[in-house]
């Protein structure tokens, strides 16, 4: 059992020693007190811990890539919405009238 316990604590300061060397521990550290500091607890500090992990606002070029998106998503939902229009009329113009639709109806019915 000392063997296995051995193999376990090593490999937990080998894993502690990586995550210090990719600056986790000292990230993480960072957002803790920033989170013990906050006068305001956070309701939900998941999410509090998450946006400061982050790193802070997205990137200009994400925002102006997004932005683009944006329009040219709005400028083919207006097409959508005249196509849509378009064809409403087109089918109003083809279809038989109410009126018209009982008389065939009635003399249809013996």
């Amino acid at each position: 059992m000392s063997a296995s316990y051995k193999t376990s604590e090593s490999k937990r300061e080998e894993y502690r020693k990586y995550l210090e060397k990719e600056g986790v521990l000292d990230a993480l550290t960072k957002i803790l007190v920033v989170l013990y500091e906050e006068p305001e607890k956070p309701i939900n500090a998941l999410d509090f811990l998450k946006q400061h992990l982050h790193g802070g606002p997205p990137e200009s070029s994400d925002v102006e890539a997004l932005r683009l998106e944006l329009q040219d998503l709005k400028t083919k939902h207006e097409s959508v919405l005249a196509e849509n229009e378009e064809l409403k009329s087109k089918l109003q113009q083809h279809e038989i009238p109410a009126e018209e639709k009982e008389v065939d109806d009635r003399r249809y019915n013996f």
